[in-house]
C-alpha cells in the first residue's frame, strides 16, 4: 500500500511540473507552440494514466471509500 502511494504522489508532481513548465514554454515562446502543446500533451497522458491507476486499484480492492489510513 505505501509503494501505491508513493506511485500517486509521483505521478502528482510529474503532473504538476507538466504544467508549470506548459506554462513558462507558453510566456516564453512567441511563436512557436510545440513545447507547449507538447507539456500540456505529457500532462493530459499522465492525468488520464493516474485515473486509469485508480480505477484499477479500486476494482482490485487496494482502495477503500474513505479509507485515509
Amino acid at each position: 500500500m505505501d509503494l501505491f502511494r508513493i506511485v500517486v504522489v509521483v505521478l502528482l508532481l510529474a503532473i504538476v511540473g507538466s504544467l508549470a513548465s506548459g506554462l513558462v514554454y507558453l510566456f516564453r515562446d512567441n511563436n512557436d507552440s510545440r513545447r507547449t502543446v507538447r507539456a500540456l500533451t505529457v500532462r493530459i497522458s499522465l492525468s488520464v494514466s493516474l485515473f486509469i491507476l485508480l480505477l484499477v486499484a479500486h476494482a482490485m480492492g487496494l482502495l477503500q471509500p474513505g479509507d485515509l489510513g
